[in-house]
């Protein structure tokens, strides 16, 4: 029984799960929707109620009914590597590609459907606090006169794109960014806005959850804390991750959102205030662990390696996971 990974070719956090299943013998099989057609290629076949399934990638051939289970890492858009680059194959190849793989038997991680919905960051606010967490004041509008509104009420803000950045290209992320004490907020009207009340942070929070298991790691908030850039990803120095215990609050109000999301994986991010308060800013479906792993020595990949394969797995290189007795 294989493991599928979809990802694009470079994927650091992608290869961490990869070394454990290959040290306990599951067979992977990676590719990147990017390449179809031409570098991987699929076939199914529906006869007498029946689906027979196949995928090709540098001519191995996998039966689509052999996958145990299915990592949608960090795929790229279908046939967006063609020769014949278009709108209307990329749709041919995503309808073909993932209508198959949905006729599996296989475990998501994440299922598409859910991380399409996941995705959506007015959802998330609005999941999170009923599952129990904190969330910051915002507000997501095109109105000018609204934001004003909003500003006086709140008078520290900041702002951050609704939408965050594109899931297959970092280099898109646009950092959040404290609202200056003058704006007029016409801008506004040119497109929706999310603006939020600023935490006065203490640290950032990283809380990566693989099934049942949470991992949490903890950076000081730097000298910067206050400057117009608010946004732990574009500090340039002094960002030394930690691991750190879940508060049971936090535990049972992360795991009643993954459930309500249908979500295997979860990338949670918070903001820690002067109080120790873990307030929820958002949660990204196909996050990044690999620098938390690397930092932190948490063995989040062989967690990932272990929901994977559905089984127990012996450690890779002979290490040892430090949470398990």
């Amino acid at each position: 029984m294989t493991v599928l990974i979809l990802t694009c070719e470079q994927d650091v956090t992608a290869d961490l799960a990869v070394v454990e299943l290959n040290a306990n013998g599951i067979p992977v099989l990676r590719l990147d929707p990017a390449e179809l057609p031409g570098g991987v290629d699929v076939s199914g076949e529906y006869v007498h109620g029946a689906f027979e399934g196949h995928l090709s990638v540098g001519g191995r051939v996998v039966s689509m009914q052999g996958l145990r289970s299915i990592w949608v890492r960090r795929p790229g858009t279908p046939a967006a590597r063609s020769a014949d680059v278009s709108s209307w194959l990329s749709e041919e190849s995503a309808q073909a590609l993932y209508g198959m793989l949905r006729c599996t038997g296989a475990r998501w991680m994440n299922h598409p459907d859910a991380a399409r919905q996941a995705r959506h960051k007015p959802w998330q606010l609005w999941l999170a606090r009923e599952s129990g967490l904190p969330v910051p004041a915002t507000l997501i509008t095109t109105f000018p006169r609204v934001a004003r509104e909003f500003a006086v009420r709140y008078p520290d803000l900041v702002v951050k794109p609704v939408s965050g950045s594109h899931p297959g290209d970092d280099g898109l992320a646009v950092p959040t960014t404290r609202v200056r004490p003058d704006e007029d907020f016409r801008a506004v009207a040119h497109g929706p806005t999310l603006l939020q009340r600023r935490i006065r942070k203490a640290a950032d929070i990283r809380l990566t959850v693989v099934g049942e298991r949470m991992f949490a790691a903890r950076t000081e908030a730097g000298p910067d804390a206050d400057d117009a850039v608010v946004d732990v990803r574009f500090r340039t120095s002094g960002v030394t991750w930690r691991p750190v215990p879940v508060p049971p609050r936090v535990a049972d109000a992360v795991t009643a959102y993954l459930e309500r999301a249908q979500l295997a994986y979860g990338a949670f991010d918070f903001a820690e205030d002067t109080d120790g308060i873990w307030w929820f800013l958002e949660c990204n479906q196909s996050g990044q662990f690999g620098f938390i792993e690397i930092e932190t020595g948490q063995p989040i990949g062989s967690a990932v390696a272990q929901w994977l394969a559905g089984e127990p797995l012996g450690p890779a290189n002979g290490a040892t996971d430090p949470t398990r007795p």
